[in-house]
């Protein structure tokens, strides 16, 4: 249900830069989503489709990009994609490690007319 909320925030921002840049219509939004988000397609789209009715957003169209996780390893500084089972850093094997990509929804941007 967090997605919700969510979303209602991304279309208010959208809705805000819209407003801003005098446009009529929103045709596309594009959004990165971190695998490790917790946030599903399909529930953002849901609930896109239906808060955006009745605005200039109602028609626009969600494209999503995933956001891969990324891991820096605290004891050798390198950046690594972890496996599912396997966080350790795959250099220097260190357990130490801290995700600086893959948790984010953020509105890359949109397309307006």
């Amino acid at each position: 249900m967090h997605e919700l909320a969510i979303t209602q925030s991304m279309l208010d921002l959208v809705l805000e830069q819209a407003q801003k840049a005098g446009a009529k219509e929103v045709k596309r939004i594009n959004l990165a989503i971190g695998k490790m988000s917790g946030f599903a397609e399909e529930s953002v789209q849901f609930y896109f489709d239906l808060i955006s009715k009745g605005t200039i957003a109602e028609r626009a169209v969600l494209s999503f990009k995933t956001i891969p996780t990324t891991a820096r390893c605290q004891g050798c500084g390198r950046l690594f994609e972890p496996k599912e089972s396997d966080w350790s850093c795959p250099y220097c094997r260190s357990n130490s490690v801290e995700i600086v990509a893959g948790e984010e929804l953020q509105v890359e941007s949109i397309e307006v007319e």
